[in-house]
């Protein structure tokens, strides 16, 4: 992912357990109360948002509401029910220091014209007909170097959005493409905390799951990129037109100076990140060379700096000189950042992810998950469970941390009495706990990609293909027996030739 694991991750858990010891932990709910219970909140949050057409804090908090009743009518005491949405807060902590860095890092990068210098200098290089699979792979290079997919976002994808932008490629399909590429890079990387965070919750080494997701993520990937380049090809040629590009160009720079230099702070976030240095130092240093930059290339006073950092950066394009048409896109483009503007994303994941502590603290994931585990019997049903149970998590808890952790932890044993490597489970945490969690809105990735990227989740969701056909590809290769890792003893390979039900040993 963007940041680094906290180690509150950790404490998140020994704060529960500490919370249950001290009582206030009330029944645990019957599966049908569980299942009643969730369908119910997955019900709310889509009429209110889907439908209705409502942002997701209020739906969320009437979610909160719902649960708190029915904790308290499970003998939960108030203080149970706080601790778990205060706890799962706390371990998130440093998901929204950064996410106040990146409102900063790019209402400083608007107004010293880093970022106007990079969309002039991607328009001069790209064309339409290779834009979209030029940004997946970009992004994916990226990624897989640096290991963060916020920080590609953040950094190139940002400017990627206004190349887009500017060569009349749908704002979805830019984002789709910018959001693909950096969670390939991210789930492949071994800098990647969450590349990390699976094998340490299964069991397994790092670079034998990094090997094992290479059968399940180089076909998506491929698949992806095939189908981004059909995309560049159907959008890429038909209202292109050389002139409008050039007024963009020109309009840029009749704001803001382009200049080389101006590329130093995102190079500089990039280096750092290859040199493993955390995520929040180097965007300490994006911030402090931008402004450097901004004052001296661009002669910004420090007021305005300051300003820019708080509150984002306002286009100025005169629409007498360059027409409407072209004055309100690059506008839009420069418009961005901030701190103030980035709060709407961290009270959204806030609330989501305290939420979803809540959920957990009255137990209503750990019932259903633990039912769907006791009837695992084929390594197909167990894969596509483990995928849906990540997706839910996600869906549900809204970070991504825990649903690697919470399946993780409640599938390991049904792995391990079929005789799976450690590996098969890392693997398929990934392939849907890493991979999804930027295609649900109120989920702290998604909700990430959209301020940053200036592009709702639900409008990029669907040409983001490589995050949600990978888990469809590991259901396929599961269920068609391709790269099972047995250990010894074990599989269709084994003497006794049988593969052995859940909860029936070897």
């Amino acid at each position: 992912m963007s940041r680094e694991l906290p180690p509150e991750v950790e404490g998140y858990q020994e704060e529960k357990a500490l919370g249950e010891k001290r009582g206030g932990q009330g029944k645990t709910p019957t599966l049908a109360e569980s299942v009643g219970v969730v369908a119910a909140i997955a019900g709310v949050i889509t009429v209110c948002i889907l439908m209705l057409g409502l942002d997701a804090h209020i739906p969320i908090f009437l979610c909160v509401l719902f649960v708190t009743v029915l904790g308290l009518r499970l003998k939960n005491t108030w203080e149970h029910l706080e601790g778990g949405f205060v706890s799962a807060i706390n371990a998130s902590m440093s998901a929204f220091f950064i996410l106040m860095l990146v409102g900063i890092l790019v209402g400083v990068w608007m107004i010293s014209g880093v970022i106007s210098t990079m969309i002039d200098y991607g328009l001069a290089i790209l064309s339409p007909k290779i834009f979209l699979i030029a940004t997946y792979i970009i992004c994916s290079i990226v990624a897989l170097a640096t290991g963060t997919s916020w920080g590609t976002a953040a950094s190139i994808g940002v400017a990627l959005v206004g190349v887009g932008a500017g060569l009349g490629i749908p704002a979805g399909m830019t984002g789709g493409a910018i959001v693909a590429g950096a969670y390939f890079g991210d789930k492949m990387s071994p800098l990647s905390d969450t590349t990390n965070l699976a094998p340490a919750v299964s069991g397994a080494k790092l670079y034998d799951h990094i090997g094992a997701m290479i059968y399940t993520t180089g076909p998506t990937w491929i698949l992806a990129g095939a189908a981004f380049i059909v995309l560049s090809l159907l959008y890429g040629g038909g209202d292109f037109d050389p002139t409008r590009v050039n007024q963009i160009r020109e309009a840029l720079a009749s704001v803001q100076k382009i200049h080389p230099l101006l590329l130093l702070p995102p190079l500089c976030v990039i280096g750092m990140a290859l040199l493993k240095i955390p995520a929040v130092p180097g965007m300490f240093v994006g911030i402090v060379t931008g402004a450097l930059c901004g004052m001296v290339i661009q002669g910004v006073g420090f007021v305005d700096m300051m300003t820019a950092a708080n509150y984002g950066y306002e286009g100025a394009v005169s629409a007498e000189v360059f027409g409407e048409e072209i004055a309100e896109l690059v506008n839009g483009l420069l418009t961005r950042g901030g701190l103030q503007n980035m709060m709407w994303t961290i009270s959204l994941s806030w609330m989501a992810i305290g939420f979803g502590g809540m959920l957990e603290a009255v137990g209503y994931l750990h019932v259903i998950l633990h039912a769907v585990v006791n009837y695992m019997n084929r390594v197909g049903n167990l894969v596509t469970a483990t995928l849906a149970s990540c997706f839910a998590v996600n869906l549900l808890i809204g970070d991504q941390y825990l649903a690697i952790i919470l399946p993780g932890r409640l599938f390991r044993p049904a792995y391990e009495e079929l005789g799976l490597e450690p590996r098969m489970l890392s693997r398929t945490l990934e392939d849907a706990g890493t991979l999804t969690s930027p295609l649900v809105p109120w989920n702290a990735c998604g909700a990430y990609m959209a301020g940053t990227l200036g592009i709702p989740t639900l409008t990029y969701a669907p040409y983001a293909i490589l995050n949600w056909l990978n888990p469809f590809v590991s259901a396929f290769i599961a269920y068609a027996g391709f790269k099972i890792f047995w250990r010894e003893g074990y599989g269709p390979a084994a003497k006794n030739d049988a593969v052995p039900a859940a909860g029936t040993g070897k």
